[in-house]
């Protein structure tokens, strides 16, 4: 890869002196070539690739490990990704199967991602399925196809793996002195929970630090949850009784496990995975644009995302879709998604909420680094 540049510099510094030796397109082009492939080169057998197909996105990762002196273990470094909403799962909760529209946007998206696997020598990968495909009875018609005409195998994962993966990709934002996290991904087609107790004595990096002690998963995301209720345009009318709903759902978790209690008398940590709580910390911090960089890991109260709620509410529909951090593909959803989360903010009564833009990717890719994959 060096060698590559240094020839590109060289040639470039030439002409800038006035030697006039340019080079030509096809030069550029080879150079170009050379430096891809010492890079694919330099990263063979270290490379890690993750898909996760949702009932709203379609998403894939590919990484490499980066040991961190000052921690001793490993974490990612992102080499390459894509996110595109395809809303695979759009009216399952209707008819019970995929739509062709649903499916052709998927098989566009998964195309690009083919594209990009293609650039690199991948060590290890895993295409996952959750919620979309779980309800649909051609589901797995529609994954041989993809498997056909892509070479993509996509393997449908319960409920259960996918609340273990969305954790395991953000449990590396758990704080010191944590001694039970409550984490949750509101996705599509389902919300996912975990409640977990943190075994100290255990290293940072075990799997065996994070002791499992229950989890939930709601059948609604912040796709079907709209459908049931008319649809994007009812969402605000009809915004308590989702939050009723929801919150009904999570009862029985709170009374179990007496969360709520704990979280007054211990150092209990929230944690989300979910895009709707990403937006939310956009719009609070006003951002020009979303950026990944300023959100994943930040520590906000829930007043802060509780307010940046009350601010979409305010919008109309327009200026939602015109917001930089919302955008057109997401606005539909964003309402359904905010009432989720006040059911949840109501349902556990802390007052601050760890951010991840990660979930599902990062743990697979987590788990495959590991050789562990949870079941």
């Amino acid at each position: 890869m060096k060698c590559a540049w240094g020839l590109y510099i060289a040639a470039n510094c030439r002409y800038s002196m006035g030697m006039k030796q340019e080079l030509s397109a096809e030069d550029i082009e080879a150079l170009q070539q050379r430096i891809a492939e010492e890079n694919r080169a330099e990263s063979a057998g270290e490379l890690y690739a993750a898909l996760d197909l949702g009932t709203n996105n379609c998403r894939l990762l590919i990484a490499k490990p980066s040991f961190q002196q000052h921690t001793q273990h490993k974490t990612l470094k992102v080499v390459d990704s894509y996110s595109r909403i395809v809303r695979l799962g759009e009216g399952v909760s209707d008819t019970g199967r995929l739509s062709e529209e649903a499916m052709r946007r998927t098989m566009r998206a998964l195309a690009t991602c083919k594209q990009k696997l293609d650039r690199y020598n991948i060590a290890k990968l895993r295409f996952v399925a959750t919620e979309a495909c779980r309800r649909a009875s051609n589901a797995e018609h529609f994954l041989v196809r993809v498997k056909d005409e892509l070479g993509l195998s996509i393997d449908i994962i319960s409920n259960e793996e996918e609340a273990r993966l969305a954790f395991l990709g953000c449990s590396s934002l758990l704080m010191k002195d944590t001694s039970h996290a409550l984490a949750f991904d509101i996705g599509g087609g389902s919300t996912e929970f975990m409640w977990v107790k943190i075994d100290p004595e255990q290293p940072l990096n075990s799997h065996k630090r994070h002791l499992i002690q229950d989890w939930v998963s709601l059948p609604y995301g912040v796709m079907n949850m709209s459908e049931q209720f008319g649809g994007p345009a009812f969402t605000e009318m009809y915004f308590e009784e989702i939050v009723a709903k929801i919150s009904s759902l999570l009862t029985p978790m709170e009374r179990d496990n007496q969360i709520a209690a704990r979280m007054w008398k211990e150092d209990v940590q929230m944690l989300s995975t979910s895009g709707t709580v990403t937006t939310l910390a956009a719009i609070h911090l006003d951002l020009p644009h979303y950026d990944r960089s300023k959100i994943d890991g930040i520590k906000l109260s829930i007043s802060d995302i509780r307010g940046a709620t009350q601010t979409l509410m305010r919008m109309s529909p327009a200026a939602r879709a015109a917001h930089p951090c919302i955008g057109s593909s997401r606005t539909d959803f964003i309402l359904s998604g905010c009432a989720i989360f006040e059911a949840i903010a109501r349902t556990f009564p802390i007052d601050k909420i760890t951010i991840a833009d990660r979930g599902v990717r990062e743990g697979i890719i987590v788990s495959l680094m590991r050789e562990v994959i949870p079941i």
